[in-house]
């Protein structure tokens, strides 16, 4: 059940359908997810994954906009999240990510803090508020161009959006605050595996035929299909959510999108 469930999230189908491609996959949720489309039953597998845990993402940038920091810490309640000690707790942490800048989880775990390493202060904490709390991932995104942030839904959503070019900090704010809506998975399609747009392409094929499509023409349909991917899943080619009749390639000018990094609850 807990399978026919997660299941049903990702693709939208009925429960019936559900069951029948797990049967038919062996149980595997990915190999499930892909029969359903192939059927035309299942919408499109939803991209990223949600975190179950609760918390807050912080995130932050330096003084000249050359550096980018960001935080999940995870509690297991939205009220423990809202807890002024808790966010005073993830700002402490935040500011030792920028201060020490540590290379990896481990090593911001084994950093000091004013009693004790950040380990031991968040294990007090724990014991403190009663919950399990956890640092979850950072990430520090530094660029010779322009670094900005954006935090959405009160720190549920954070961005960390790099341009090549310097003294672009409100265009990369509105990036970032773009990217917070739309959620690519991609900059530009480039980027997007071979593996994938063979999928997708498969998955089309399959579709077009149950719809009785010609095998002359669904070719000229998948490529149509593949660039209209390329708008739902890379940055550039997205709608941009300021401005419907533009896409995000349009409002950058002649400025590049070099990296970006979103964390969502």
């Amino acid at each position: 059940m807990e399978k026919i469930k997660e299941l049903r999230n990702k693709t939208g189908a009925g429960i019936a359908d559900c069951k029948k491609a797990l049967d038919e996959s062996g149980g595997d949720i990915d190999k499930a997810v892909e029969i359903l489309r192939k059927k035309g039953i299942a919408k499109a597998a939803k991209r990223g994954n949600r975190e179950a845990r609760e918390g807050i993402i912080k995130v932050a940038v330096s003084k000249d906009n050359s550096e980018g920091y960001i935080l999940e810490l995870n509690s297991e309640t939205d009220f423990v999240a809202r807890n002024g000690q808790f966010q005073d707790f993830a700002d402490k942490i935040l500011e030792i990510i920028k201060i020490k800048k540590p290379a990896n989880l481990e090593e911001l775990l084994a950093s000091g803090m004013e009693f004790g390493s950040v380990k031991e202060n968040l294990d007090t904490l724990s014991g403190t508020i009663g919950e399990k709390l956890d640092i979850k991932k950072f990430n520090i995104l530094t660029s010779a161009g322009t670094v900005s942030a954006y935090s959405h839904m009160g720190g549920r959503i954070g961005v960390l959006a790099a341009l090549d070019k310097p003294d672009k900090a409100d265009l990369a704010r509105d990036i970032a605050m773009h990217i917070a809506a739309a959620n690519p998975k991609y900059i530009v399609p480039e980027d997007v595996p071979e593996e994938e747009i063979n999928k997708e392409k498969e998955i089309y094929a399959e579709q077009l035929k149950k719809e009785g499509k010609p095998e002359n023409i669904i070719e000229k349909i998948l490529e149509g299909k593949i660039n209209k991917y390329f708008e739902d899943v890379c940055l550039i080619k997205q709608e941009y959510i300021k401005d419907d009749k533009k896409k995000v390639e349009d409002v950058l000018d002649d400025a590049r999108v070099d990296e970006f990094v979103r964390y969502s609850l």
